[in-house]
């Protein structure tokens, strides 16, 4: 009985996980929050002096 309530509790895991990974797929959420934080990430890129390669 404790397999089959632990078999149960993988399986629904696993089931809201590809349910969770599979909507920021169709949706193309990581890209969506990549843009938001874009601009924050190239004004600090910006600022960091860079070596200069000859």
């Amino acid at each position: 009985m404790m397999i089959l309530k632990l078999l149960l509790g993988v399986v629904i895991v696993a089931a809201v996980f590809f349910i969770l990974t599979f909507t920021v797929y169709f949706f193309n959420l990581d890209m969506k929050a990549a843009a938001k934080i874009m601009p924050w990430i190239s004004k600090r890129y910006d600022k960091v002096k860079k070596e200069k390669r000859l």
